[in-house]
């Protein structure tokens, strides 16, 4: 069979060092680390100077055009001074590196250490506003970014009718369950159809704004990243998924409300985007189940039993009552 067939490798250090680092000007490299396994690989690379952060897909996960819209906004974003980790760009001038890997191509990318570190706890009231105000900056410049790579766009289809597929098989043998969840994305449909796909309405969103994907310093400056689910949608999505991540968290009420606050000083919501929150958030539920499941279904596959459907599907349900906010 020669190389034995993989769904998922772990690339070794010494090989991105020679084969990937060495293609950025970053001199002598002291250790490069495996730090995490998420939705990508995230390595730490320290040099005597600086440290940096080589982030590598998974090849499942996203395309080459998805990678390359992605570090294109954020390059753009930081080209903006909005505070974002920006990609480095490799003497030939490129955004990333492909990776030939075992089970197929993958996107390694370099950025430089954020600044400060992840808040612990709850976010403050201030580090909330501060958060808010900076994704209605990234909203308002985003109108601006030309790309020049599709992204598949935030919409309906994408977040909703493409999660049904994914989380329907998880919820056959219980017919109550799954009916439960095919009314609730009719309703969420139906509630949205009024939501415009225009300027300002629609823009390039974060896709996963949550304090997990933010830094701040001792003086609370703000450096953002993970960019892994950007693409064009409404930016009061960008809210919803805050909400969603913040509700899930049990971050408290005070600190969501401030987010919202900072983010209205920056871009002021309609009256129609407000009353659109719950089913967006209910739909950032739906889409973050789903991104879970497949996600779990090559590196887990024993989390995805009973309990696992159950919480997310409890969580729905919580979503949908008229105390959604309370929980």
């Amino acid at each position: 069979m020669g190389v034995f067939p993989a769904i998922y490798s772990t690339l070794s250090p010494q090989a991105l060092i020679d084969g990937v680092l060495s293609r950025y000007e970053l001199g002598a490299i002291d250790r490069c680390l495996f730090w995490n396994r998420g939705l990508s690989d995230i390595y730490l690379i320290e040099t005597s100077e600086k440290s940096y952060i080589l982030k590598v897909s998974h090849h499942h996960w996203r395309s080459k055009s998805d990678i390359q819209f992605e570090l294109e906004f954020l390059d753009f974003l930081y080209q903006q001074d909005i505070p974002v980790a920006n990609p480095l760009k490799t003497t030939a001038g490129e955004l990333f590196v492909t990776v030939g890997a075992v089970e197929g191509d993958r996107y390694a990318a370099l950025f430089p250490y954020a600044p400060g570190e992840v808040p612990q706890g709850d976010l403050s009231i201030d580090q909330s506003t501060i958060m808010g105000q900076t994704l209605g900056r990234i909203h308002a410049s985003s109108l601006k970014f030309q790309n020049t790579t599709p992204r598949q766009a935030l919409n309906l289809e994408y977040l909703l009718d493409d999660s049904w597929e994914v989380i329907n098989p998880y919820l056959s043998h219980n017919s109550e369950d799954l009916i439960f969840l095919e009314k609730a994305i009719c309703n969420i449909k139906h509630q949205l159809t009024c939501l415009e796909q225009r300027s300002p309405l629609w823009s390039v969103c974060w896709g996963d704004p949550h304090s997990g994907n933010v830094h701040f310093t001792k003086d609370n400056q703000i450096t953002l990243f993970d960019f892994d689910q950007c693409g064009y949608g409404w930016r009061v999505f960008d809210i919803a998924k805050f909400l969603q991540v913040s509700l899930s968290a049990g971050i408290k009420c005070k600190v969501r409300d401030s987010f919202l606050i900072g983010y209205q000083k920056v871009q002021k919501l309609t009256d129609l985007e407000l009353s659109s929150l719950q089913p967006l958030t209910q739909m950032a539920h739906i889409w973050a189940w789903a991104i879970g499941i497949n996600a779990t279904a090559i590196h887990n596959w024993s989390r995805l039993d009973d309990f696992y459907i159950k919480r997310h599907l409890h969580q729905l349900k919580r979503l949908s009552t008229q105390e959604w906010q309370l929980f």
